[in-house]
C-alpha cells in the first residue's frame, strides 16, 4: 500500500490547484498511506424541474406501472412536412382522375424498449389543434411540455411490440381525415409548407394506460403515408405521398410519472432533496422523468486534521443496485453519468479526473451467488481532495444520472450507507507525510 500511494501521485509539477502532487522532497520512509473506509456518505433523491426532449432523435411511446417508481407514461408530439406539395399530375384535367385510397402511420423501430414487451401495447393518434411552437425562449420542448389536441382518435392500434425486429408498425388512419387532406392537395388549396402546416399543425401519439406495459422507441424516419390512384379507362396507377418529420426540433416526448403510493411520492421541489433515510435507505434514478441520485460527503474537511501534512491520493466510490429491483425487464445500465452540483442541485460541471476527462461510474458485471459484486465503481480522489482543501463554506455534491437521461425511461435503485444488503462504499487512500 506504501508503494501504491507514490505510484498514484508521483508525476506532475508541484503547483497547488487543489490536487496533491508528490515531489522529491516528500519521498521519505516516514510517509505512510492510510485506508479510510468509515467516512459518512449521505444519499438522497432529487428531481430536476425539466429535461429537454426535443431534438433527441427518438419517438418514445408507451406506459407501464413500475412497482417502485409509479406509473410512467410517454406521448410523442411532432410536426410533419413533405418534399413536395402537389399530386403527381401534368394538368388540372389529369388530376381530376385521381382518387383517394387510404392513409396510414408507419412507425419504424429504433431498437429501444423498456418494460414487458410480451403484453399488448395500445395507443392512439390525435390531431394537434395548437402549432408545434415552444413557449420558452430557448426554442426547446421539455418532458413536461404539452400541446392541445383533438380528443377524436385518427387511428388506433393494439399489438405486441417486437422492437428488435426490422418490421414497422402500420396504423391505419381515419379515411375521412385522409380524404380531406387528399382533396386539399387535389384542389391545390395546399401548395407549400406554410399552407400545409396551417391545415395540419401536427400529430401526437398517446398510449392507453389500461392496456400497456412498456415504452417503445421509434425512429424519426417514421412517416404518414397517403395512398391514392389514377384512373384512366381500364388503367390504374397507384401513388403515395409521404409526410415526414423534417425538423427534429419540432418533435418531442412528453414523459410523466405518477408517484402516488410510492416511497418517493413526497419528492420535494428541484432545489431540495429527499433523504434516503425516508425511502427505505434507497436512492432513485430514472431517465425521462428527471429523477437523480445525489451523494454528499459532509465531513470531508475533517480529513485534513489527520496529520500536519497529508493528501488524498486516491478514493473509490462503489454504488450498489438494490437486489430484486433489476431484471431482464428492468436491466441495469452499463454506466452512470456523474455531475458536480451545489446544495441547491444546480449543476456546475461534469465530474472530471485530474487530466480533465469525464468520469463515469462503471458497472462491474461479475456475477456471484448473492450479487455481492454487482456495483458501479467511480474514482473520486481528485474530487474529494478539492473538497477537503476548500477554504469557503460551500460544499459540492455528486449527482448520478443515467446516460440516456432525455430520450428513455430506464431506472435504477441504489442502496445508501445504512442499507441492510447493498451499502454504498467509500474507500479513501490518505497519504501522511
Amino acid at each position: 500500500m506504501f508503494f501504491l500511494g507514490f505510484a498514484v501521485v508521483s508525476c506532475g509539477t508541484d503547483t497547488d490547484a487543489g490536487e496533491f502532487v508528490v515531489g522529491s522532497d516528500y519521498l521519505s520512509v516516514n510517509n505512510k498511506v492510510i485506508l479510510i473506509d468509515t467516512v459518512t456518505v449521505e444519499m438522497s433523491t432529487i428531481n430536476f424541474d425539466s429535461l429537454i426532449t426535443s431534438n433527441k432523435s427518438r419517438i418514445l411511446i408507451g406506459n407501464y406501472d413500475d412497482p417502485l417508481f409509479g406509473r410512467v407514461k410517454s406521448s410523442s408530439y411532432f410536426q410533419l412536412a413533405s418534399d413536395s406539395y402537389s399530386l403527381i399530375s401534368t394538368s388540372d384535367t389529369e388530376s381530376a382522375n385521381y382518387v383517394f385510397d387510404s392513409i396510414s402511420m408507419i412507425l419504424k423501430y429504433d431498437n429501444y424498449y423498456y418494460g414487458d414487451t410480451t403484453r399488448v401495447q395500445t395507443f392512439n393518434i390525435h390531431r394537434l389543434i395548437q402549432k408545434v411552437k415552444p413557449n420558452t425562449d430557448d426554442d426547446s420542448f421539455y418532458n413536461n411540455s404539452a400541446l392541445s389536441y383533438n380528443s377524436e382518435s385518427l387511428g388506433t392500434i393494439s399489438y405486441k411490440p417486437r422492437p428488435l425486429e426490422k418490421d414497422s408498425v402500420n396504423i391505419k388512419m381515419d379515411d375521412a381525415f385522409g380524404e380531406a387532406l387528399f382533396l386539399k392537395f387535389k384542389k391545390r388549396e395546399i401548395t407549400d409548407f406554410d399552407s400545409f402546416a396551417e391545415y395540419l399543425k401536427g400529430l401526437v401519439i398517446v398510449p392507453e394506460t389500461i392496456n400497456s406495459s412498456s415504452v417503445i422507441g421509434f425512429n424519426l424516419t417514421s412517416k404518414v403515408r397517403l395512398y391514392y390512384s389514377k384512373y384512366l379507362g381500364d388503367d390504374i396507377d397507384s401513388y403515395v405521398k409521404d409526410f415526414i418529420i423534417v425538423d427534429g426540433a419540432k418533435q418531442f416526448n412528453a414523459i410523466s410519472i405518477d408517484k402516488t403510493g410510492t416511497l418517493i411520492q413526497n419528492l420535494p421541489a428541484s432545489s431540495s432533496r429527499l433523504s434516503s433515510l425516508l425511502t427505505s435507505n434507497q436512492g432513485y434514478i430514472q431517465s425521462g422523468t428527471g429523477l437523480a441520485c445525489r451523494v454528499d460527503f459532509p465531513n470531508m474537511r475533517q480529513l485534513k486534521y489527520i496529520s500536519d501534512k497529508g493528501a488524498i491520493v486516491d478514493a473509490e466510490l462503489i454504488l450498489k443496485p438494490v437486489n430484486n429491483t433489476y431484471s431482464k425487464v428492468f436491466p441495469l445500465s452499463d454506466s452512470l453519468q456523474v455531475y458536480v452540483a451545489d446544495k441547491l442541485n444546480r449543476i456546475s460541471s461534469v465530474l472530471n479526473d485530474a487530466s480533465g476527462a469525464a468520469l463515469y461510474a462503471k458497472l462491474n458485471k461479475q456475477s456471484d451467488e448473492f450479487n455481492e459484486n454487482v456495483g458501479y465503481s467511480l474514482s473520486v480522489g481528485n474530487f474529494l481532495q478539492k473538497e477537503m482543501l476548500k477554504q469557503s463554506d460551500s460544499k459540492s455534491s455528486l449527482v448520478f444520472v443515467l446516460p440516456n437521461i432525455s430520450n428513455a425511461v430506464n431506472r435504477i435503485v441504489l442502496g445508501d450507507q445504512k442499507h441492510p444488503n447493498n451499502k454504498i462504499q467509500l474507500k479513501i487512500y490518505y497519504l501522511s507525510y
